[in-house]
């Protein structure tokens, strides 16, 4: 969709004349040791190259947020001395900074895919495509098979309820991401994915559909984030081509590991950095441990 066709009270992106970087946790739980090295990489980026700096709360899926989550993850931010020239708490003109507070940003976005044709709606459960033996599979598992898209939607219609929303990716299913970590990925989306939701059934925004939204809206230049989300980027690169707006470049860095290899992770609760506080550790001590971390996966 070329950018005249957007509805400008939503969908221009801020203009930029400097690097963009973001940092953007959700209030699940307290970040542990690989969240906070992954912040690290991104604010380290961003000033190394005197650019602005975004924070950005992904609270999008409200069932799985933790109260007081959110301040405790600044808290522990601040305390690195990551500071941020953009946020939640001091404002700026890519706001609002929290994902929940989008939602009209977003649903300019859907409309304007779905008047390119681009969405359908899919009542397909997880359990049925899990069961579908038929169905092929990529390297994230099954991929989405078509079964719902020849149903169409109404540009000015409600949304329909107990039905996900898919993004059609043969249009422009090829991408080709240029990794400043990882090196150059090729990227067919019909194997590695098909269809993928933006909008779940149960009505809340899919993380790949806001992400692309939010970095392109607040014109953000470059991603730093885990390895894990590498397979990420051509989704979210798909959804801003089509909406008419420049990708940023990406780099994804290794992933901190725990003691005994794993990924580490909030429901298991990995060592956070409340631990090393209580220790005496320095912020300036904290930030080097935690880039020989990032050090020794590489």
């Amino acid at each position: 969709m070329s950018s005249d066709k957007h509805d400008g009270r939503f969908l221009t992106p801020v203009s930029r004349t400097s690097a963009v970087g973001r940092y953007a946790p959700s209030p699940t739980g307290d970040l542990h040791l690989g969240n906070l090295s992954t912040a690290c990489a991104a604010w380290e980026d961003c000033r190394a190259r005197n650019g602005v700096f975004i924070m950005r709360i992904e609270d999008i899926d409200g069932p799985r947020n933790v109260a007081g989550s959110e301040e405790r993850i600044l808290d522990d931010l601040c305390w690195l001395g990551i500071d941020w020239d953009e946020g939640p708490d001091v404002g700026g003109p890519a706001g609002p900074y929290r994902q929940s507070e989008r939602n009209d940003i977003y649903l300019a976005a859907l409309r304007a895919l779905i008047e390119d044709g681009l969405v359908y709606p899919c009542t397909c459960s997880r359990r049925d495509l899990q069961g579908d033996a038929a169905a092929p599979h990529g390297p994230e598992g099954p991929i989405y098979p078509g079964t719902c898209s020849e149903s169409t939607m109404k540009l000015n219609g409600p949304l329909p309820t107990g039905a996900a929303l898919r993004f059609r990716v043969d249009r422009d299913p090829l991408v080709q991401i240029e990794d400043e970590t990882m090196g150059t990925h090729e990227f067919d989306l019909r194997a590695l994915c098909g269809d993928f939701v933006i909008r779940r059934r149960d009505g809340l925004w899919a993380y790949q559909f806001v992400c692309a939204v939010d970095d392109a809206l607040m014109g953000v230049t470059r991603v730093v984030r885990g390895a894990d989300l590498l397979t990420s980027a051509p989704r979210q690169v798909a959804l801003m081509r089509a909406l008419g707006w420049t990708p940023p470049l990406y780099s994804h860095v290794p992933l901190v590991l725990d003691e005994e290899g794993n990924r580490m992770s909030k429901r298991d609760r990995s060592q956070t950095i409340a631990q090393w506080r209580q220790a005496g550790v320095t912020p300036e001590q904290a930030r080097q441990r935690l880039k020989a971390l990032r050090s020794d996966q590489r």
